[in-house]
């Protein structure tokens, strides 16, 4: 029996999330009969994460255990004849007994991409938020640069979350623009339950001139209300998970 690490990237436009879920399509649902029909056994995969529903990815990771000979380098091949054309398995190595997709995982890093042109661009409007007003990119850098570190972020987490703790380590949170697209991107050694879309939300908020850039105050709240609005999600990228 083999442990392999399957990469795998994926348009969620079409999807309820990556974790299975009874009544409706996921990437994990998908991934899991392609693997069935290539390996000729029923595969239950482990994620690095779990993408909510219209997010996508580049750099998800999986692993799963399988007794097949198919050589490792073939595997995605394979899988990709199979699978539906928005999900890409980019690659598979053989690993040890020992990793785990989601426990072995250090951090992980997301994107998120704002629109801020006056009309939305029609090729991107699947990835990316369209924010026709202007928005202050130092303030938001400025306000970004409050966050880093290791505190308790329940302000930045959704109320359906259940977690035994609330205490992350934000590593990078970095604000870009180019061509008129605002990218914002964090590394963390965990995400709470929708803590990337609300952090960005805020961040539009102090941009938009609504929200003074010290945010630590609400990390001191400790209160959802404290935050700013979740923004939607299709223009979030987990984009890497590093081991």
């Amino acid at each position: 029996m083999q442990n392999i690490k399957l990469t795998i990237g994926y348009n969620g436009a079409q999807y309820h999330g990556f974790q299975l879920q009874k009544n409706a399509i996921t990437i994990q649902e998908c991934l899991e009969s392609a693997m069935h029909t290539v390996f000729c056994h029923p595969v239950r995969v482990i994620a690095a994460g779990r993408t909510d529903s219209g997010v996508h990815a580049v750099g998800q990771t999986v692993n799963f255990h399988t007794a097949s000979q198919i050589p490792v380098e073939r595997i995605p091949y394979a899988l990709n004849s199979v699978l539906p054309s928005d999900i890409v398995v980019s690659r598979a190595e053989k690993v040890s007994e020992l990793f785990h997709a989601r426990y072995s995982a250090v951090s992980k890093v997301y994107s998120y991409t704002i629109d801020n042109a006056q009309h939305p661009r029609v090729l991107v409007r699947h990835c990316s938020l369209h924010l026709r007003a202007a928005l202050n990119l130092s303030m938001m850098k400025q306000a970004a640069a409050t966050l880093l570190g290791r505190h308790d972020f329940s302000s930045f987490m959704g109320s359906a979350s259940s977690v035994k703790t609330t205490v992350r380590q934000l590593l990078r949170l970095d604000v870009d623009e180019a061509d008129g697209f605002i990218t914002i991107t964090a590394e963390a050694d965990g995400f709470l339950y929708n803590m990337m879309r609300i952090i960005v939300g805020t961040l539009v908020e102090v941009g938009s001139g609504k929200r003074e850039a010290d945010l630590r105050p609400l990390l001191h709240a400790k209160d959802r209300n404290a935050a700013g609005w979740t923004v939607p999600p299709h223009g979030l990228v987990l984009l890497e998970v590093k081991y």
